[in-house]
């Protein structure tokens, strides 16, 4: 079932999700919708909060931009509660998108190299290193966790830039292809 994708200026995408505890009601089903809802959208990632949910839940599938970034090609995982315990002194600066930003596309810098622990969607616990592209992905939707967006990383004049698009998502009026949820609505 595809979800709505919760746009800018709700709250819920201002608070840090809580953990998800095994017997999480409905789990494979809340996975499934939010890999539909992804795919929909033409999206690479989607945490649990742009679906109006705080727990510390994110899917990827970056194979999609697999022709320019190697890295992502067969990186599809259900990633919960996520901790990323390890960041390289490398960074990188590439622009990004948000589903939940419609129109914005900014360049966020975001460490080369990460190192993370999560469970995957059987509650088995993971450890990986993940590169490049894949790891900008994950440190993404990881901050949607903790209550942030990508716009929180840029300058305050590219956010003052922006400021005509971010009032239009608020309000409701800015043109998306999916289903969303905006504040007013």
């Amino acid at each position: 079932m595809i979800l709505p994708v919760y746009l800018y200026g709700h709250p819920v995408l201002r608070q840090k999700a809580e953990d998800v505890p095994q017997n999480y009601p409905e789990l494979k089903q809340l996975v499934a919708n939010m890999f539909d809802t992804m795919y929909h959208a033409d999206g690479v990632g989607l945490a649990a909060p742009q679906v109006g949910l705080s727990i510390c839940l994110l899917v990827i599938d970056a194979s999609p931009v697999s022709d320019n970034f190697p890295e992502c090609k067969d990186f599809k995982r259900v990633m919960i509660n996520p901790h990323i315990v390890e960041k390289s002194e490398e960074e990188i600066s590439i622009e990004e998108g948000c589903l939940s930003l419609p129109g914005i596309h900014e360049k966020v810098t975001r460490a080369a190299k990460i190192h993370i622990k999560y469970m995957d969607e059987n509650f088995e616990e993971q450890e990986e290193t993940v590169e490049g592209f894949a790891a900008r992905i994950v440190q993404h939707e990881c901050e949607h966790l903790e209550g942030h967006v990508f716009i929180d990383n840029i300058s305050p004049i590219r956010k003052q830039l922006n400021k005509g698009k971010l009032n239009n998502i608020i309000k409701g009026t800015a043109s998306c292809s999916y289903r969303v949820k905006a504040v007013g609505k």
